[in-house]
Order: C-alpha cells, then structure tokens, then sequence
C-alpha cells in the first residue's frame, strides 16, 4: 500500500505525499474515506485542497457511487463468518462474527467479555473449512486481560477436527497427542497475535490507527489481519470523563474511536470485536437493570450487540440484543478450562 502514487492526486507534490504517509494516509481508499477536515488536521494542508484531494482519491478508488441491490448482495459474498466453534451462538449470529462490521458484547464483570475476545483471537486463525478466517489479530488491550497462558489453554482445548486441519494447514507435522507439536502450535498462534495495551484514551485512539498501518502492511501477506478485538472500549472514556459536563467531548471521541475501528473493518474486511461495561439503572423496577454504557454513539455504530451474562456455575448466557438482519435470541455456552464450550 505504501507503493501507491500519492502524487497522481491534484494538489499532492512530493512533500504533500509524504506527509499524507505520515499521516497514515498511505492509499487512495484511506484518503477517500477520510473527511477533509481530518485531512487538513493531520496532514497539514489547506481544506479546500483535501477537499479536491478526498473528491480525486473516491475516484481512483471508484468508492462513493450508488450500486445495485444485487451489486451489493454479491460484494456481501466477500463477507467471513468467524466462527465461535459454539453451534448454538453461531446459529443465533447467523453463521458467527462477521467482518466489516463492529460486534460489540458487553456485560458485567466476571461475564466472559475477556474470555470471547481470546477464543476468537484463536478461532480466526483456523482454516476456512472449520470455521476461521485463516488471519492474524490485532488486540488492543486496556484493562489489562490480555493473557497468553489463556490462549495457549484453548489452543489445547479446540476441537481434534480443528487441531488437525491447522497442523496440516501450517505444515507442522505431528498430531494434537504429541505434546512438541502442541507447543509448536501455540507458539505459532500467539506469533500471530498482535498486542498492545491502552494506557489512556488518547492512546487507544492512537493504536486505532496504528492498527490500521498494521494491517495495511499485512494486507497482502500470507496471515492478513481479520480481527480487531478492543477488550474493553469504554474503560478509560469511563475513568477520564466523569460527571455531566465532560459527556459531550467523551462521546465526541468515543464516536471518532469507533470511527477508526470500523474504517479498519471495512478496508480490510476485518472483524471488529469490542467489549464494553454496563452500569445498573436505579430506575428500572421490572426485568434486568443491567444497561451498556457509551450511550446512542455506541448503540448505533454496534453492528451487533450481544449481552453476556452470568448464569449457574460455568454456563454463560449470550443474548443477541441488536443486529440488522437477525431476530433476537439467546444462546447457552459455557467457560471452561480449554476455552468456551457448547452447553
């Protein structure tokens, strides 16, 4: 990507095209899909220039125009489904974790938020034909949770069928008895997973775009990125902005973050995975007070939004709250020692 010819746009010589890389702005579908503020802002060039220089980059990357239903159906193909290896949850989400969109689960501490996010990174890693995506993970982490002993219990804990299809995928001979090859596995696995911890806000929003660069470069490799897991969204928007005042500058940010995340979904037909927390609503007198945080910013942008709650021992509940073109539902799993399990 960063072998495209920047200076091809009107206005753009060579010091405008080097800070348009700077920038992060390193292809035409980038800057078409950026505003021209934003251009001028991190760029530093006039508006009505980024304005000519966003017009001129939708036309290179011929994006922006109206398309056909049946268009639209056959570039819906290019969709993946990533699988939960939990028949149950992926029939309630139609198939699993679909790329280019935000999938948002939020729940109670203790839940299995964190729990989803690793099983996932794992799972999108599998071949297509048991149920990954056969890509790499980038994981932003701000609490925290990020665990690799976790991942290397439910690398253990796939199913044999998965195990075996992996080995052969990756050329790694050996069986899912021979504990050297076990070990080879994981280790590949978590080579895989690209990680990098939030300490505030505005470096979560700056690893938002560092991941776009990220999978840019992975982009046309062997293991492109296919997944975006954020564990948890919300967290430092939570602990930095508080009371009445400071709601409308957090959820201005909030909307640029999940802004930037869904631009690395749809540019790369990545998976984005965020996990959000919940506060209790003191008026609710009937039914679960549990509510998600971040507000309509949020509710809106959440493609898919799942509630995860806990029930008896190790069994979970995940509950489709909201989706375009799936009924509501609830499906049952459990958390155990080698990963999330069907009920």
């Amino acid at each position: 990507m960063a072998d495209v010819d920047l200076e091809k746009l009107p206005g753009v010589g060579p010091a405008t095209a080097d800070k348009l890389r700077d920038a992060g702005f390193d292809s035409f579908q980038g800057i078409a899909v950026a505003s021209p503020s934003e251009l001028s802002n991190t760029a530093d060039v006039g508006e009505s220039s980024a304005a000519d220089i966003v017009q001129a980059a939708r036309e290179e990357a011929d994006i922006g125009g109206f398309e056909t239903g049946s268009q639209v159906l056959e570039r819906r193909n290019e969709i993946g489904k990533l699988s939960w290896q939990i028949d149950e949850v992926d029939d309630l989400l139609g198939g699993g974790i679909e790329t280019q969109s935000i999938s948002e689960v939020y729940g109670e501490f203790g839940a299995g938020k964190s729990q989803v996010t690793h099983q996932l990174s794992v799972n999108v890693q599998l071949p297509k034909e048991v149920g990954g995506l056969r890509g790499s993970t980038i994981f932003i982490d701000t609490e925290d949770t990020f665990r690799p002993e976790r991942v290397d219990d439910m690398v253990r804990g796939l199913p044999e069928e998965a195990i075996e299809a992996t080995l052969d995928d990756r050329g790694i001979e050996g069986s899912a008895d021979d504990e050297e090859t076990m070990d080879e596995l994981v280790d590949d696995v978590l080579d895989k997973i690209h990680v990098a911890k939030g300490f505030n806000s505005n470096h979560q929003m700056l690893l938002a775009e560092k991941a776009q660069e990220l999978a840019g470069e992975n982009e046309d490799g062997e293991w492109p990125v296919r997944l975006l897991c954020v564990d948890s969204l919300t967290a430092h928007f939570r602990a930095e902005y508080v009371g009445r005042g400071e709601l409308a500058e957090r959820q201005q940010k909030l909307n640029k973050h999940l802004h930037d995340l869904d631009k690395v979904g749809n540019l790369f037909n990545c998976a984005v995975v965020v996990t959000n927390q919940v506060a209790s609503n003191p008026d609710s007198f009937f039914g679960d007070p549990t509510q998600p945080i971040g507000g309509n910013i949020l509710g809106h942008k959440s493609t898919f939004r799942m509630y995860l709650r806990k029930s008896k021992g190790d069994k979970r509940i995940v509950r489709l709250v909201d989706a375009p073109n799936l009924a509501d539902g609830e499906a049952v799993m459990r958390v155990q020692d080698g990963g999330l399990r069907p009920e």
